[in-house]
């Protein structure tokens, strides 16, 4: 219910909800929703679906539907437009979004005057500079944009930009309606919200889109929106409220209450005494305005739907800041909506301007999911669709009988168009008498009458001067405008885009005849005009279609074996993508860490292959460092293990164990696992003494080799590990393990590095943080972002060979919520795999680019059986037998 101008607040009826057989009231609907409502619907009310079993006075009577899918009830009411000053505001903000250049600073700026996070930040610039980028602007109260764009059911939709309030562009678009109405004899379907208002065009509605803005006028908006509304519902429905705030309606009648629907009754009978043109038969009237009597009820009822539920005096002053030019103006025929034309097209219910329901709206034929980034600038035509459409629709003849067709279509060819594989067919129409030449073109004898007054000459090849069942026209024919239309007109189905003093030049006319014929078939609504030029309607939505569909397929999903290559390029494998230096081996290990691969693998394959001119010194330095660490981070099965080379460990960094080691599900030291006496020795004395090194470990009457090994034991076990990673690569090395290798080129038999316990110092920091699912949460969250930096795209059959203590499902919920804050798209991505698909944005733009590159085909000894990319099974096909690390 609104709050009208007398006070009171207008009354709507509500319908109590029956459960049979029982008589329980369980609800209540709306009287609207209730009246529409039949037998043997199914409606949602609460959280349960129920069957209507009948509608009565005031209750409807409905039993249990078993689960059946249900339609949604709705309760209808009015609620206040955005007022001018935030539209004002709103258009500002859009501007100064769209002016901001990309970049961190940008979004910090964006952050503290805004008030945003930093995902609303990112969303809200996203958001507005792609819609800034297909428009060639942004719409404020100050410019105005018109986009029209081909939806999938071949009409035309036209969206205006004009943040000015849902009550300034209701009125705009009711005025509108009716002035189509008018001029075109079409009752199109329109919608209103807060920033702007679209029209559903049909195939009658062709002109020069930006002649849109000066359909209406100031002085004369107030006659034809007058005329609009007396033809919408509002107009009855705030007749009945005027009369009921002047007691002019009984709500009681003997005492009792009078129905809803007797109310509204009596309401029309009212109507009809003081207005009877309103609720007369239109047909008695010729299609004249009506004549508004000055009936005080009729005059308020005016007033209230001229200034309360639309602004009148809004409009005005947006007709007249058009009219003085202190608004601009810019229209764009756009392939798919602009990301600011989807809140528009997607309005509800309530901004409707005609009587058509939901189902039934133009509007839903617009594929709104189709908004891929493009390259072309504002308003231009895919080259590649122009030429694809262009040599579909120019026609490929085999016969004589189609060369005459073509020329009936076109009327008159220039002889510059007739191709030398044309020129038997043409000959053989001439010895036929079928084509006649005219001013260096060729006319279909049929169409003679058209293009000439003056009867058929035969030429001089003929034999003969009689055609036999072929007539001509004399005396009656049609007149030059006339005929250039056709001429032009069936160019035009075959042309494409074209220019008109390209035509001109092509069809050896004048270009002002070339415009006056144009002219003339847009008004018939065969061509359309744009940036492009000309364009016949059909081949222009050809065209749209053909750049839309190139825009779905940068979105569709790719195969595994596009994906594999993506994956090879996405963590450098691909020679042409391997990185350089110690900035690319830190890179390297960041996308790699919590990977768990054998120790042996590290440096012989997964480095080298990502890392250009590989040197081991600059691991060191990276562990030196105290950056990264290495370790065995993931469970043993609680037996003695047996060292090798084939242990594995991983690399991370050691500002993430905190949670990285939780997420990998490592057990601290004291669960009970079996261990030889020397690395029992060797763990009690680090232990007591802390990060040692490896002479300190070596106590009086210990031997080095069962030191050794009992690190090297520890170190597989997942219970030690040493500053640098030379400590390890002396165990990897049997020659340095015995010793030899002796001169100025060997390496040390051990590394200066100290050994140390791999100790979580705050190993309970998730667990104090209060809630266990909390904690959890947090865990699967960075478990997500780990898994989305080394694959770009996740699933879960892609993490098979990922090792984690936390469930796909917890990690399921944390991508889910990433996706709700904007980091990350949900989509599908990856054909062939079931469940929900993850990626980060860049991710999404590297695949899409990745596809135009194609497949590439690695043999299963390019990779180590250890290396993430080996997805044998996953995404290659399976070997016969799986090769294990």
């Amino acid at each position: 219910a609104a709050i009208t101008s007398g006070g009171a607040i207008a009354e709507t009826a509500t319908y109590a909800v029956q459960l049979e057989p029982d008589n329980v009231t369980i609800g209540s609907l709306d009287e609207d929703f209730a009246i529409e409502s039949n037998a043997g619907d199914i409606i949602l009310l609460g959280t349960h679906s129920w069957k209507v079993r009948g509608v009565e006075t005031g209750r409807v009577r409905v039993e249990d539907a078993g689960g059946a899918p249900p339609t949604v009830p709705f309760w209808l009411g009015e609620a206040p437009g955005r007022t001018p000053e935030l539209s004002q505001l709103v258009g500002d903000l859009r501007a100064e979004i769209a002016a901001l250049p990309p970049g961190e600073p940008s979004l910090r700026r964006l952050e503290a005057e805004a008030g945003l996070g930093p995902t609303a930040a990112q969303q809200a610039m996203a958001y507005v500079q792609a819609s800034r980028d297909v428009l060639g602007g942004v719409p404020t109260t100050r410019h105005l944009i018109a986009e029209r764009f081909f939806d999938d059911g071949g009409g035309m939709q036209l969206v205006i930009h004009a943040p000015f309030g849902a009550a300034v562009n209701k009125a705009w678009g009711m005025a509108l309606r009716k002035r189509f109405c008018r001029g075109f004899d079409f009752e199109l379907q329109a919608s209103a919200s807060d920033n702007g208002l679209a029209l559903a065009l049909s195939e009658q509605h062709s002109f020069p889109l930006e002649t849109i803005f000066g359909y209406l006028n100031s002085e004369g908006v107030r006659d034809i929106l007058e005329q609009a509304v007396l033809q919408a519902p509002i107009f009855q429905t705030r007749w009945r409220w005027t009369v009921g705030r002047a007691l002019a309606l009984l709500r009681f009648v003997s005492g009792r209450r009078l129905a809803p629907q007797l109310q509204r009754m009596r309401s029309e009978d009212l109507l009809a005494a003081a207005f009877p043109m309103q609720v007369g038969c239109q047909d008695n009237h010729g299609g004249e305005d009506l004549e508004i009597p000055n009936h005080p009820y009729v005059q308020e009822t005016m007033r209230d739907c001229l200034h309360e539920f639309l602004d009148l005096d809004g409009l005005r002053a947006v007709l007249r800041g058009l009219e003085s030019g202190a608004i601009t103006i810019s229209a764009i025929d756009t392939p798919a909506p602009s990301g600011l034309a989807a809140e528009i097209l997607n309005v509800g219910p309530y901004g409707f301007l005609d009587d058509a329901p939901l189902e039934e709206r133009r509007s839903r034929a617009v594929d709104l999911r189709t908004q891929a980034p493009t390259a072309l600038p504002p308003g231009e035509l895919d080259a590649d669709a122009v030429a694809a459409v262009r040599a579909e629709a120019w026609p490929e003849l085999r016969s004589a009988d189609e060369l005459h067709d073509l020329l009936l279509s076109v009327v008159w060819m220039p002889d510059a168009e007739i191709q030398t594989e044309w020129r038997p067919l043409l000959d053989q129409l001439r010895t036929a008498a079928r084509v006649l030449d005219h001013r260096g073109g060729w006319v279909a004898a049929e169409r003679w009458g058209i293009v000439t007054a003056a009867p058929p000459q035969p030429s001089a090849s003929l034999a003969g001067d009689v055609w036999p069942g072929v007539e001509f026209p004399g005396a009656v024919l049609a007149p030059d405008e006339e005929a250039a239309t056709r001429i032009v007109g069936g160019w035009m189905e075959i042309l494409g885009p074209v220019l008109r003093d390209d035509l001109a030049h092509r069809l050896q006319m004048p270009p002002a005849t070339i415009e006056s014929a144009l002219q003339a078939l847009e008004g018939q609504g065969r061509v359309v005009r744009g940036a492009f030029g000309w364009c016949e309607r059909g081949l222009l939505a050809r065209i749209h279609r053909r750049m839309v569909r190139r825009l779905r397929a940068e979105i569709e999903p790719v195969s595994p074996g596009v994906f594999h290559r993506f994956l090879s390029r996405w963590q450098h494998v691909e020679p042409s993508t391997r990185l350089h230096g110690l900035a690319g081996l830190q890179a390297v290990l960041e996308q790699l860490q919590g990977f768990e691969a054998a120790a042996g693998a590290w440096e012989s394959a997964l480095l080298p292959a990502r890392v250009a001119n590989y040197e081991p010194a600059l691991l060191d330095q990276l562990c030196l460092s105290g950056e990264f660490g290495w370790a065995r981070i993931t469970p043993t099965s609680g037996a003695r293990v047996n060292p090798s080379r084939n242990s594995p460990i991983t690399f991370f960094r050691r500002a993430d164990m905190a949670w990285l080691l939780p997420a990998a599900g490592w057990q601290a030291e004291g669960d009970g696992r079996s261990l030889s006496a020397e690395a029992d020795y060797v763990l009690q004395v680090l232990a007591r003494r802390g990060a040692s090194f490896f002479a300190e470990l070596c106590g009086p009457g210990v031997v080095k080799s069962q030191v050794e090994d009992g690190l090297w034991e520890l170190v597989a076990a997942g219970r030690a590990t040493a500053d640098g990673f030379d400590n390890l690569r002396a165990f990897l090395d049997p020659k340095r393990r015995a010793g030899q290798g002796h001169g100025s080129q060997s390496r040390p038999r051990h590394s200066p590095g100290r050994w140390a316990l791999l100790r979580l110092e705050d190993a309970a920091a998730f667990e104090s943080r209060g809630e266990a699912d909390l904690a959890r949460a947090d865990l699967a969250e960075r478990q997500a972002r780990l898994w989305l930096r080394r694959y770009g795209v996740i699933f879960k059959a892609l993490l098979a060979r990922e090792s984690s203590a936390v469930s796909w499902y917890e990690v399921l919920l944390a991508c889910r919520r990433l996706e709700a804050r904007g980091e990350i798209r949900g989509g599908r991505f990856v054909s062939g795999f079931a469940g929900e698909q993850y990626a980060l944005p860049h991710a999404v733009e590297a695949l899409r680019a990745v596809r135009r590159l194609g497949t590439v085909t690695y043999e299963n000894d390019t990779l180590a059986a250890s290396d993430p990319l080996r997805l044998d099974g996953i995404l290659l096909p399976a070997p016969e037998t799986w090769i294990k690390a």
